[in-house]
């Protein structure tokens, strides 16, 4: 559902940038000519606008993990944790074909209250694992050999979630899922 939206907010934009932009040549014209003020042009420009921002603040804080493309996924490792109540499973997401990467999102199910909830999001590197350090802490090596690579994250599953980008953490609909969220920082 995100990339049609962010399609959508591009051709909004493009539109709303070209109707502002012929909006000021009429609006010149106006002032020196003393035509009718362009008023459809205006609400034209403004309508564009109004749902241009209202595209930008759903795709900012209206996240969730359901919009990850589970279409194609596939599975990685999973473990248990030492009692076994709960079982962390990592999926791969590819996307952009040939020239594209791969995501990886880690899903933890709770079988005590047998739910399932996404608690990692990020950009696939080559050095992946899953390592249970205590009952309820996952710990999550992502990895390459490049600097600024390291994805990696330390994560109690009950009460915190990593996001690379930061959507999760800024999402008002996401708020009440996690007492912490961390996203990527370049060191």
């Amino acid at each position: 559902m995100h990339p049609l939206f962010r399609i959508l907010g591009f051709f909004v934009l493009l539109f709303t940038a070209i109707v502002f932009f012929v909006f000021v040549v009429r609006l010149v014209i106006y002032f020196f000519k003393r035509t009718r003020f362009p008023r459809k042009t205006l609400v034209s420009a403004l309508t564009g606008l109004i749902v241009f921002s209202g595209i930008f603040v759903y795709l900012q804080y209206f996240f969730s993990f359901d919009a990850i493309d589970r279409s194609h996924k596939q599975e990685g490792p999973a473990t248990s944790s030492p009692a076994g109540q709960y079982t962390a499973n990592a999926y791969y997401e590819p996307y952009g074909g040939a020239a594209g990467g791969v995501n990886v999102w880690i899903e933890v199910t709770d079988h005590a209250e047998n739910a399932t909830r996404t608690i990692y999001y990020a950009d696939a590197k080559q050095q992946f694992s899953l390592n249970w350090i205590d009952e309820e802490t996952l710990s999550v090596t992502n990895a390459d050999e490049y600097p600024d690579s390291d994805r990696s994250a330390v994560l109690k599953v009950r009460k915190e979630i990593y996001d690379e980008n930061g959507l999760a953490c800024k999402s008002l609909l996401m708020k009440n899922d996690y007492e912490e969220c961390y996203r990527y920082e370049k060191r």
